[in-house]
């Protein structure tokens, strides 16, 4: 890791030091938009082409039979299962608390408005496979589409799908497993195929290829939304002299191991902390199965030395980092200024683990510093609001000259006339 101290640092050198690396594309947008356009016009049959090209498996169909999705469930062992539900637990507990009430009120007399609340009727979600097979990804993508109320819930996952990762889809109520990966599967949610289901909106983390796909279905108006956009993980750590240094390292190497592209910030006031910290990443990330992954990763982060707390959390805001963790004497007296966080882990005892999997929280964020204007995957997003108003004759009566002048102001003489008809007819029945 990189070494820097904040305060000997220039206003452009600093906005240097908090500026991710580059995401490369290497015209990744001219190759994916050819692969969505294959998909569009070739259906199941480009897709089982693109799934022997692209992931070298060789299928006969696109979706798992419920044998398949039997047979894999009945080789998750018991253990594994009932982690799962402890998971699936805690989710659920946490997402159903959000369910939202509808809103009803006279804002004046005759004058009713009211929210309510509907779900997206069919959501896509997309679970990375490779060497890391997300099984928390399933939860936390299904639990609040099911807890929403969403119609149809399909999942995507690239061949051959891990076991646990159909056993979880399974339990979790999605209705069907797509063995489809990369832009392919982001393309097919997006459009629909003969086998495919077209979904309304793609939920779920990917790699570049997936996160240009799911870009390019979102700008069109035929494609799907999407949850938010991404970039590779990250995580910032606040700490002070009273933090303990192995905690801080494996805090880093969790997200280290993600990919190479990842990126770990140690914030700290305390030189000493940092050189503790340092010795403990040697030491762990020789134990590690992923080392060389995560040795890339740390390798392009970073330490920033600052004056005190309150400009380490000056530095965090600025930085707006997906995964947040302090681990300082009073981490919960920091908590009301900071403010641009995906996800805030207070306190030694909480590892930015326990939100991956099991605390309850959604680990889907917000990254590459869109935590500044986009928040944690949750109910709402898998749900849309709408308002209804209702006015009575009086209602209409009291506010009809207001809208009326507002409307003659902005010269939109249909505006107006719409509510000078009803007044007027109003006036003859008195």
């Amino acid at each position: 890791m990189k070494t820097l101290d904040w305060n000997q640092l220039s206003d452009a050198e600093q906005a240097l030091a908090l500026r991710r690396p580059a995401l490369a594309q290497g015209g990744r947008d001219a190759q994916v938009a050819d692969i969505i356009n294959k998909v569009r016009a070739g259906g199941d049959a480009t897709l089982l082409q693109l799934t022997r090209d692209l992931d070298k498996a060789e299928r006969r169909s696109l979706r798992l039979s419920e044998q398949e999705i039997d047979a894999a469930a009945g080789r998750v062992s018991e253990e594994l299962k009932a982690a799962i539900e402890l998971a699936i637990g805690n989710i659920s507990a946490f997402h159903r608390a959000q369910v939202p009430a509808p809103i009803s009120l006279d804002t004046q007399p005759g004058v009713r408005c009211e929210l309510h609340f509907q779900p997206i009727e069919k959501v896509g979600l997309y679970v990375p496979g490779g060497s890391a097979p997300l099984v928390s990804t399933v939860m936390m993508l299904a639990i609040p589409a099911r807890l929403a109320g969403c119609e149809r819930v399909v999942l995507c996952s690239p061949p051959p799908v891990n076991d646990a990762i159909v056993y979880t889809a399974k339990r979790c109520g999605v209705d069907a497993i797509y063995t489809l990966g990369g832009a392919q599967a982001v393309a097919a949610m997006a459009y629909g195929s003969e086998t495919v289901t077209k979904v309304d909106k793609i939920f779920g983390p990917g790699n570049t290829w997936v996160t240009e796909a799911k870009r390019q279905v979102a700008a069109d108006v035929e494609g799907a939304a999407i949850d938010m956009p991404a970039g590779p993980s990250e995580v910032l750590v606040i700490a002070d002299e009273s933090a303990d240094a192995a905690f801080i390292a494996s805090d880093l190497l969790s997200q280290a191991e993600h990919g190479p592209d990842s990126q770990v910030v140690l914030v700290t006031p305390s030189q000493d902390l940092a050189a503790r910290v340092y010795q403990a990443l040697a030491e762990q990330l020789a134990q590690l199965s992923r080392r060389d992954i995560a040795a890339q990763a740390i390798d392009n982060s970073l330490t920033l030395l600052c004056r005190d707390l309150e400009q380490a959390a000056a530095i965090s805001n600025a930085y707006a980092p997906e995964h947040l963790i302090v681990q300082t004497e009073d981490p919960r007296a920091l908590l009301p200024k900071l403010k641009n966080a995906g996800s805030i882990f207070l306190g030694a005892w909480t590892p930015e683990s326990v939100g991956d999997y099991a605390s309850g929280t959604n680990h889907t964020l917000p990254t590459y510093g869109y935590a500044r204007t986009y928040s944690s995957l949750g109910l709402a997003d898998y749900q849309r609001r709408y308002t209804v108003q209702e006015l009575s004759p009086a209602g209409l009566q009291a506010i009809g000259p207001a809208v009326e002048l507002l409307a003659a102001t902005e010269t939109l003489d249909a505006h107006k006339n719409a509510v000078s008809l009803r007044l007027a007819k109003l006036e003859k029945q008195q």
